[in-house]
């Protein structure tokens, strides 16, 4: 049950206007970072803005303690069109207060940088976290790779992409985590099309449009089968317009017979994860850190 303070902020949620361009949904975002940023957990360090290579960055939150520490590659929502590690940086300050190296990532955002470039960039940034999580005394062993909305798509891109190339080198990641992903472009096109959604979708796939919705490491529910995932956990809201997506992720791996968790929860608007007014926002953490204890 939602207490009335929930219910109030999911109302304000609910009427807040979307924008329906770039510089409009990027402007809202970061009106939202304050709010998603209160509180931050205290941790062993963080480092701004490392390089991964020319003109790539991520920002790293260190766990207290010397390690070895797993490590989570992490990249963040925001349409493939806004977001950033500051953004999300509180959310990756709790993955490194759970016991996780976080590489938050600072991919290339359309449509200044269109598809690929996004997708090549988280590609490069897990090999590269494989090469240097010993900096931080990450053990690149244990790794796992996750994102949220964008993010999410971008993540089951990335495994699908690795596990098509055979990639088997340090980093070679043993958990997935979709959060509030969409995984087929045509498919929520179908379901849910409106002018931000068609917006975000048209500056990511630059001059490719529309054929390129159908290639899947654009919409890598297509790329889904066995092997090509390592163990996944998927969660959504009931609130949130891509649970359709979720579902349809969480069936493909079942298909797959790949090791999967799904956790739905009641009443969770899109981007619950990062709104800890919200009890949805603990509960999923806390499923989600157990599942990556379990697993790496």
């Amino acid at each position: 049950m939602l207490t009335e303070q929930e219910r109030a902020f999911l109302d304000a949620l609910a009427k807040a206007p979307i924008p329906t361009d770039v510089m409009g949904l990027r402007q809202a975002m970061e009106t939202f970072t304050p709010m998603m940023n209160s509180n931050p957990p205290e941790i062993g360090a963080f480092h701004e803005g490392v390089e991964i290579r020319p003109g790539l960055t991520a920002d790293v939150a260190v766990p207290k303690g010397n390690g070895p520490h797993p490590v989570v590659v992490y990249l963040h929502g925001g349409g493939w069109i806004g977001g950033s590690p500051k953004t999300h940086r509180k959310l990756g300050m709790q993955f490194a207060d759970a016991g996780y190296l976080t590489i938050n990532l600072d991919y290339r955002l359309a449509p200044e940088h269109p598809f690929p470039a996004g997708l090549d960039d988280c590609i490069y940034a897990v090999k590269w976290a494989g090469d240097n999580a010993k900096r931080w005394n990450g053990d690149a062993a244990r790794l796992a790779v996750g994102g949220d909305s964008a993010g999410g798509n971008l993540t089951a891109a990335t495994l699908t992409s690795l596990a098509a190339e055979k990639y088997a080198g340090p980093a070679k990641p043993k958990a997935a985590l979709l959060i509030y992903g969409l995984f087929d472009f045509p498919a929520q096109m179908k379901r849910d099309g409106n002018d931000t959604f068609d917006g975000m979708i048209r500056a990511y796939a630059g001059a490719g449009y529309p054929a390129i919705l159908e290639d899947p490491r654009v919409s890598p529910l297509r790329a889904v089968k066995a092997g090509a995932m390592p163990p996944s956990f998927v969660i959504c809201g009931t609130a949130d317009t891509l649970l359709p997506e979720t579902h349809s992720m969480a069936d493909a791996l079942k298909r797959a017979d790949i090791r999967h968790e799904v956790v739905i929860l009641e009443d969770m608007p899109h981007g619950f994860l990062q709104m800890d007014v919200l009890s949805g926002c603990k509960q999923g953490l806390d499923k989600m850190f157990d599942f990556l204890r379990r697993t790496i």
